[in-house]
């Protein structure tokens, strides 16, 4: 399969969820190996960051890229999830902001509309990343997350939440793009009442909303339409595994699993794997 990238620049329009402002970006098309590559156009220099686990710089409740020299952006892992599983391998994406818009607090619209784009075959063939040895890395509360070797991408993850509304949750399948579309995408961001009024406390998410996130208080749902799939949740933290997992630079051939774990244990992760050659092979 040869690379591709996509063939006319497609912008996107939205909030950012922690600082609330209007935020812009558009995917432009770029050459064979050139990877996916961050531009924050309000920055006068030094303004480009490849989307590459060595630069996520924060993974507190995103994950956040950034250089030697500042530049920042941020809540790239929805995006970084649509365009692996579009097999879009080469773009530039221009932001306006600190902030990739959040859109509905999914991967969903991201996904949408690089389906519906035109796309156009490079001359280079596409690189996968195949896991040869098992790596992993366990936090110091034991949450864990693992690759193993196998023939195709899948995943399994698990959380556990106290409240019923929530519990625990598996989810467990090959990552096809099927699968993706029905299951995955739509899956929101989420978090508890408490969470939220914290934040908020200490001037965060300025642009979350029922809009763009679920809310949980105790066993209760805020939203009024309620889950858009089974198992929203635990489907959410897969969806910010994929694009996580993007930040490798490849299409991973591998078994990902993951328990109570989130954008820092995902990081980790890619760390260790890379940390040891003989752990992968690039075919």
């Amino acid at each position: 399969m040869k690379q591709r990238t996509i063939k006319n620049p497609l912008t996107l329009e939205g909030i950012g969820l922690h600082s609330g402002t209007k935020s812009s970006l558009t995917i432009h098309p770029a050459k064979e190996n050139s990877g996916i590559v961050f531009k924050r156009k309000d920055l006068a220099e030094y303004n480009t960051i490849p989307a590459l686990y060595n630069y996520v710089v924060d993974t507190q409740n995103c994950t956040c890229l950034g250089n030697e020299q500042g530049a920042r952006v941020s809540t790239i892992e929805h995006l970084m999830a649509a365009l692996s599983m579009c097999g879009i391998d080469n773009a530039l994406i221009e932001v306006d902001a600190l902030e990739v818009p959040i859109m509905d607090g999914s991967g969903l619209i991201f996904y949408n509309a690089l389906k519906e784009s035109a796309y156009e075959e490079l001359p280079a063939d596409r690189k996968y990343l195949k896991v040869l040895k098992g790596v992993s890395f366990t936090d110091s509360k034991a949450s864990t997350v693992r690759l193993s070797p196998a023939e195709n991408f899948s995943v399994h993850m698990e959380i556990e939440f106290p409240s019923q509304i929530v519990g625990h949750q598996v989810f467990d399948s090959e990552i096809t793009s099927e699968i993706f579309g029905k299951e995955i995408a739509p899956c929101r961001t989420f978090c508890e009442k408490y969470q939220v009024d914290y934040l908020q406390s200490i001037g965060l998410i300025k642009g979350g909303s029922l809009e763009n996130a679920i809310v949980l208080d105790g066993e209760t749902l805020l939203n009024p339409e309620g889950f858009r799939v089974p198992h929203e949740c635990v489907n959410h933290k897969v969806l910010d595994a994929i694009g996580d997992l993007y930040t490798s630079g490849y299409h991973i051939l591998g078994h990902f699993a993951g328990f109570k774990t989130g954008h820092y244990h995902n990081n980790e992760l890619l760390k260790v794997l890379f940390a040891d050659p003989s752990n992968y092979e690039i075919i």
